[in-house]
């Protein structure tokens, strides 16, 4: 039997069920997964929002395929106040470095937001009184490594903070930090496919 969960993954976890280190994992949460249950990609320890875990791996193999155009949308705060043109660069694809080789990004959707209302970071970032800091949503079907940072980095706005919000039309809403939600099937599969 298929089993779908949505977590609000916190800020200092890895996305994954073993420990690396000192760095906190799934497997710290307080909560049970069966154990053939696992992330549909990851989020980095300094990432925190929206992580779908299940044991379909068709489902799995079809969200992580960048051709299905499977939409994952994260709200970021950037250093400095960012700008039309920034958000323009950003949608229509951007050349940033992967491991020391040059990637141009497919095009993208980048906005400037209002602050969204979200859970005060533990951690929280640091606050330096002489430089504004802002929120753009940008949307992507692709995951590169750390992209979105290297994104609003290659821009001239670095990542202050990183929230995945949405997988397709699942919505983090009102999930907190570490929070776990067993979901239906057939109604998850309407929203992400």
């Amino acid at each position: 039997m298929f089993r779908y969960f949505l977590l609000y993954k916190p800020f200092g976890m890895l996305s994954q069920f073993s420990r690396e280190g000192d760095i906190r994992s799934l497997a710290d949460l307080e909560f049970s997964f069966p154990r053939d249950v696992y992330p549909v990609g990851r989020l980095d320890a300094d990432s925190e929002g929206l992580l779908l875990l299940t044991n379909d791996n068709q489902l799995k193999t079809r969200l992580l395929e960048p051709r299905h155009r499977h939409y994952r949308t994260y709200y970021v705060q950037v250093e400095g106040l960012i700008t039309d043109e920034a958000c323009e660069k950003l949608s229509k694809g951007i050349p940033i470095s992967i491991n020391g080789k040059s990637y141009q990004t497919l095009p993208a959707r980048a906005v400037a937001i209002d602050e969204p209302n979200l859970p005060v970071r533990t951690p929280p970032i640091r606050f330096r009184q002489n430089i504004p800091t802002s929120w753009v949503s940008i949307s992507l079907y692709e995951g590169k490594n750390r992209q979105v940072r290297r994104m609003t980095a290659a821009v001239g706005f670095p990542t202050l903070r990183l929230v995945r919000w949405a997988i397709s039309s699942t919505l983090l809403g009102t999930m907190q930090p570490g929070e776990v939600r067993e979901v239906d099937g057939k109604e998850l599969l309407k929203k992400i496919l």
